[in-house]
């Protein structure tokens, strides 16, 4: 049992009261022991609850019941989360003073200005929190900066989160929505909103940003105009990955010009479903989106636009191996959401490379689809220009040949004396960590990251080298250490908080264990079938007759590397 346990049996009066008192007085190393021995309890009834959850007649009151508890308990520890996050950046953020003091050795002028020294505590407790949590690090920031808001200006706020009267995600909306007002106007946001929940118990999420937002206007009726300049500043679009071989765009724009967007397409999508497109309504406002961006049809003007698409011959000649291909910045995608995409391109430069024998002249039987002695990354886009014309640009392929590593399917070698990663090994880089290798963190990747700093005597090679966003380059300031493991195969890196806290992040697989097929699904002739035969022929003159080299030593020869125009 623990001390403060114990510590509370001797004393007298109520139990509740005299645990609380003992938490207080013995501080987060035994709110933390608490929380451990009741986080125990919960994981061994939710992985091996015994009878616990088999329903009994009249029971479903008993359960309802539960879940109830479990809100209020999760409410608790949101709030009590809330309090320990700005707890931990102020604890940072006097370490860091008392250090920065230390280092001027009495010299005032040379100490740090104390705002630089609270904005790199802050960081660094936001990649404490990211670590410990599994939260990415901009949501971390952000999360950090709400729980700022809430503990010192908005009490009422807090409270209501901690009893249950708002849910986690409507709070820390309402934080951020207050991120431009002074402390003292979110302290009468606090009391405005205070005075409403009893009328707001049961609203959704959009009466409840209606509420926040006359709220913020009552308070700071003036400040309108700034705090839609500092909103426009804010203005983005982001990327995400979806299912199957899809994705979201999402755009952050003023009010109107979204609106004006949204009636552009519905009115688009009406006008074609009236005049007989069978295609949904929404299919058409995608489709319209994309022909107006990416200049097909009546849209903008075409551009060339260069990216990455990584995909194993077995996946380009033979589909149905249950491989994935990988789209640079994108992560796995199925192959078949790409060969409809490359089969077109292909097919004519195959064709385009074919040697011209008349009809039935003497040499027609040993026509081959494309030369053999050609290397493909030589010949990748010969004739292109005359078989497109002014299309070209929209359909040019780049083939560049890949090596994984036999066992982890990661990509592998190159390397650089130069202090910059150069051009090529910082994209294939990019190529083989997809999005930043920060802990949890989804953003895409903005700097090519030596792991061990060039100035500590760190290589500019692939091992040394990490793709990471903005946030995650400032990782020395951020952690106790950045490292590469050596305990694992593979390009591992493990990140070790100054709360301790240690993750190990690695690249994405581009390939993973052939599973082969029961012998009773094996064909015993050698002669594929007629899919995966004309698979072979949209892309023969590309790789060339014998151009994937068989591998000796477990490598896996990843020959369709595509840098697509889309």
């Amino acid at each position: 049992m623990n001390d403060y346990a114990e510590n509370t049996e001797a004393a007298e009066g109520d139990p509740a009261q005299q645990l609380l008192d003992a938490l207080r007085a013995e501080g987060p190393t035994a709110l933390a022991e608490l929380l451990g021995d009741q986080g125990f309890l919960l994981v061994e009834l939710a992985t091996e609850p015994g009878g616990l959850f088999s329903p009994a007649p009249g029971s479903s009151g008993q359960y309802s019941a539960v879940i109830r508890r479990l809100q209020e308990q999760r409410s608790a520890m949101d709030a009590l989360e809330t309090r320990c996050m700005v707890a931990l950046a102020d604890a940072l953020r006097d370490e860091d003073r008392a250090a920065a003091q230390a280092d001027a050795a009495y010299e005032v002028e040379a100490v740090e200005p104390e705002e630089d020294t609270d904005r790199r505590a802050d960081r660094a407790a936001a990649r404490d929190v990211s670590m410990s949590t599994r939260r990415s690090p901009d949501l971390a920031s952000r999360t950090l900066a709400s729980a700022r808001r809430l503990v010192e200006s908005m009490p009422t706020m807090l409270r209501a989160l901690a009893t249950g009267l708002l849910s986690e995600s409507a709070v820390r909306a309402m934080a951020a929505s207050v991120a431009p007002l002074a402390p003292a106007q979110r302290e009468q946001v606090d009391a405005l909103l205070g005075t409403r929940l009893a009328a707001l118990d049961g609203c959704g999420t959009e009466e409840w940003k209606g509420a926040v937002a006359a709220a913020i206007a009552a308070s700071d009726a003036e400040g309108e105009s700034r705090r839609h300049e500092h909103a426009r500043g804010t203005r983005s679009v982001t990327v995400r990955r979806g299912e199957h071989g899809m994705a979201v765009v999402s755009a952050r724009l003023p009010a109107l010009d979204a609106m004006k967007i949204r009636k552009r397409l519905s009115l688009e999508a009406e006008r074609l479903r009236a005049s007989g497109d069978r295609r949904g309504h929404q299919q058409i406002q995608a489709d319209s989106f994309i022909a107006s961006l990416l200049g097909a049809e009546d849209g903008m003007d075409r551009t060339d636009l260069d990216i990455g698409v990584i995909i194993t011959d077995r996946a380009l000649l033979h589909p149905g191996q249950g491989e994935l291909a990988h789209v640079e910045g994108y992560g796995p995608v199925p192959v078949e959401a790409l060969r409809h995409e490359l089969s077109g391109p292909l097919r004519e430069l195959a064709q385009d490379r074919a040697p011209a024998v008349p009809t039935g002249g003497p040499g027609t039987q040993n026509a081959a689809a494309g030369p053999t002695d050609l290397d493909p990354v030589a010949v990748e886009t010969r004739g292109l220009d005359d078989a497109f014309g002014a299309d070209a640009p929209a359909v040019r392929l780049a083939l560049r040949r890949l090596y994984t590593h036999p066992t982890t399917g990661e990509l592998v070698a190159v390397d650089s004396v130069a202090r910059e990663f150069p051009r090529a090994l910082a994209r294939f880089i990019r190529w083989r960590d997809v999005t930043c290798r920060g802990p949890f963190c989804n953003a895409p990747i903005r700097h090519s990251d030596h792991i061990r700093p060039y100035a500590a005597g760190g290589h500019t090679c692939l091992d040394n080298g990490q793709g990471l966003c903005a946030f995650c380059n400032d990782k020395e300031q951020q952690t106790t250490s950045v490292e590469l493991s050596t305990e694992s195969p593979g390009h591992q890196v493990t990140w070790t908080s100054r709360g301790g806290t240690v993750r190990t992040t690695g690249p994405t697989a581009l390939t993973g264990p052939r599973i082969e097929p029961p012998p009773e699904l094996t064909s015993s002739s050698d002669t594929p079938p007629p899919q995966e035969e004309q698979a072979q022929r949209d892309v023969e003159g590309n790789l060339g007759e014998g151009s994937g080299p068989s591998s000796t030593d477990g490598t896996d020869y990843t020959d369709g590397t595509v840098d697509r125009p889309d």
